[in-house]
């Protein structure tokens, strides 16, 4: 994906690479309370969308960590396809377990209870991601920064999760539909299936992390070459006397 944008001077360039930074940080930040909040309610209530909700996020924040530790490393790129395919199978794992817990309690009709927690942290995602996302995508759009575009298309799409699961919470409670929740997890596994698909065949843009490593190499680049441009300039004028 292909970003284009006009030219930007060297201090907007850094205003929008300085918001996308602090917008993902924002965004890490808020899913892993997310996570800790959801699984916590999830187990009180007995819920398999909830524990699959917070475990989703919390995949979400290990596989930005685990982009982080590879540029840690002297040579990220010989790392990389490795970090992937760890990404991928922690989502296959992910999946495998909710579809089984979702299908359990499908089978055995496991009573849900009600979560007051549940209901307030995704109602509080459904409203907040959204504003993330925005912002994100305008900015990334103005700096021409396809991966920070990519990244808030899947802030998105956890805007699509937390709405999936706070529909299943409200049927249940409100209508005693307690398939409702099992099938919320099940939503929640075909997502993270499609994100093990695409982390496997090699997407990592929208890994929050390594956008912003990028844009710290991109900036490492730069000065890289305006020391080089210096040292011509020094080799040219020592030359000419």
């Amino acid at each position: 994906m292909t970003v284009h944008t006009p030219s930007l001077s060297g201090e907007r360039k850094h205003t929008l690479q300085r918001r996308i930074r602090w917008i993902v940080t924002a965004t890490i930040a808020y899913n892993l309370i997310e996570a800790v909040v959801a699984i916590t309610a999830g187990s009180i209530a007995s819920s398999s969308a909830l524990i699959a909700f917070g475990l989703d996020s919390t995949v979400e924040v290990l596989s930005a960590a685990a982009v982080a530790w590879q540029f840690t490393r002297r040579d990220p790129e010989r790392w990389e396809q490795g970090t992937l395919r760890v990404i991928a199978v922690a989502f296959f794992a992910l999946a495998a377990y909710v579809t089984a817990s979702s299908l359990v309690a499908l089978i055995l009709q496991a009573d849900v209870e009600h979560s007051t927690l549940g209901l307030i942290i995704t109602a509080l995602s459904v409203l907040v991601m959204p504003f993330l996302s925005i912002a994100e995508r305008r900015a990334g759009r103005e700096l021409g920064s396809a991966t920070a575009v990519a990244d808030s298309k899947q802030t998105l799409i956890c805007t699509y999760l937390s709405a999936a699961v706070l529909v299943g919470l409200v049927l249940n409670s409100l209508l005693g539909w307690w398939w409702a929740d099992a099938i919320a997890g099940l939503v929640i596994a075909g997502f993270a299936v499609r994100e093990g698909i695409e982390a496997w065949h090699g997407d990592a843009c929208a890994t929050s992390v390594g956008m912003l490593l990028e844009d710290e190499h991109e900036d490492e680049h730069e000065h890289e070459d305006e020391d080089e441009h210096e040292d011509e300039h020094e080799e040219r004028g020592t030359t000419s006397r």
